[in-house]
């Protein structure tokens, strides 16, 4: 049987047993209560209003479904984006191009210079774009019941953490740890200039801290697959939270999926990578630059080279090379998955596109990793293809039809019998 066709249980088996305009001046944060999303779909959702006599509230127990299809570990921060021009960046010493971490006093001294201006606010990161994106794909009862997604993470006590968790359960995913006490929630300040090029400053407040509470604890042993968010490593002792989680999680049964998430990122803390990578992942998200990276392997190498190792010590491995296609590694084995043709706006968020739909894949129990890799395309094209890193409803609908239909209609349906993945 052709790597590309084998049953996905097998390839798992030897591994387990929105946006709001805000003005904000002063280096105080203030979320306005009407909000535009920036995405159409939005505009059908009643409004949600940032109230801080209801800060620290979260989704009743009794409300909660008793399994989670994905559960997300990551970083819970809200996007500030605006467009300003090279002189306001060389006025405040800020590099373009760059990222960088900035404490309270920096954020609050940047904030004041934007005073006035007009911006963006967003439930952001990379995790949150792609638990939007699978949540919709998965929103209605279309080849399988509607999946359950959850994050968990950690937010302040402050209107920002409210607004984040609001956001996110607009579009169906559940924030489910409760906010730090006086906590100050984590924000990522995007300025792009008008060459395109995106300058990123990031204060980690309370986000710095993920612990494993009985929160994480309860949430990880009723769910089929944690995604853990590698940026999660740039955190002091977060290492221990994800080990523990991990182990939770493969106890339990679920698969763990784990995202390379920047190259910077993983050049730093190489060794914890492959800890999580090498004891725990069932698969890998990257794309072609980290996982040349995650090899030590230089850009001249090719990413099927890369992609071809690291399915050597993972079970599943994903990896995106822009528009050139991307590829699902098995067993030492690459399979090509082409590009799907669109015309490009934003490539912001194509690699979280991707990572959904090959999530939903898994979760409606695909065997086709070709077809699986197919959908993942389309539904990163979808997001190239229009402004703004969230895959909007109509079109997550759509996709997932004709994912269905095609699905159905094809003779490669697999014996999905396996302890592994029927349990899920």
């Amino acid at each position: 049987m052709s790597i590309a066709n084998e049953p996905l249980h097998r390839l798992f088996s030897s591994r387990s047993s929105s946006y709001s305009s805000c003005s904000i001046g002063g280096g105080e944060d203030r979320v306005a209560g009407e909000e535009e999303d920036g995405d159409p779909d939005d505009d059908e959702d009643e409004e949600v209003v940032v109230d801080s006599s209801k800060e620290g509230t979260r989704p009743r127990p009794s409300s909660l479904p008793e399994r989670w299809d994905v559960l997300g570990l990551g970083q819970a921060m809200v996007d500030f984006s605006g467009v300003v021009d090279g002189e306001f960046l060389d006025r405040l010493g800020i590099e373009k191009g760059t990222r960088k971490v900035v404490n309270h006093e920096e954020r609050g001294r940047i904030l004041r210079a934007m005073d006035g201006c007009s911006y963006k606010a967003a439930a952001g990161g990379s995790l949150s774009n792609s638990l939007v994106a699978l949540a919709r794909l998965g929103g209605q009862p279309i080849g399988g019941p509607a999946l359950n997604v959850a994050m968990v993470g950690s937010i302040g006590s402050d209107p920002l953490g409210e607004f984040y968790r609001a956001k996110l359960r607009r579009a169906n995913v559940n924030f489910l740890s409760a906010p730090v006490k006086d906590g100050t929630t984590g924000t990522v300040i995007v300025l792009t200039t008008p060459d395109a090029q995106r300058t990123m400053l990031a204060y980690q407040g309370t986000s710095s801290m993920v612990d494993y509470d009985p929160c994480l604890a309860s949430c990880i042993g009723k769910t089929r697959i944690l995604v853990v968010e590698g940026y999660l490593l740039e955190l002091p002792d977060t290492i221990k939270t994800i080990k523990k989680a991990c182990e939770d999680a493969r106890r339990s049964g679920a698969l763990v999926a784990v995202t390379a998430s920047d190259v910077s990122c993983i050049e730093r803390h190489y060794d914890d990578f492959w800890e999580i990578m090498g004891n725990y992942a069932d698969i890998v998200f990257a794309n072609s630059n980290e996982a040349r990276a995650f090899c030590h392997f230089s850009s001249k190498e090719s990413p099927i080279s890369a992609t071809r190792y690291l399915s050597h010590f993972v079970p599943v491995v994903s990896v995106t090379d822009g528009p050139r296609g991307s590829y699902i590694g098995v067993k030492g084995e690459p399979v090509y998955i082409p590009p799907s043709l669109c015309v490009p706006v934003d490539t912001c968020g194509a690699g979280d596109a991707y990572a959904s739909g090959i999530l939903y894949g898994i979760l409606r129990g695909v065997s086709d990793l070709k077809g699986m890799g197919t959908l993942a395309a389309r539904v990163a094209a979808v997001v190239v293809g229009q402004q703004g890193t969230r895959l909007r409803v109509q079109d997550a609908v759509g996709l997932a039809e004709s994912f269905t239909f095609h699905h159905e209609s094809s003779s490669a349906h697999s014996d999905m019998g396996s302890d592994q993945i029927s349990s899920l």
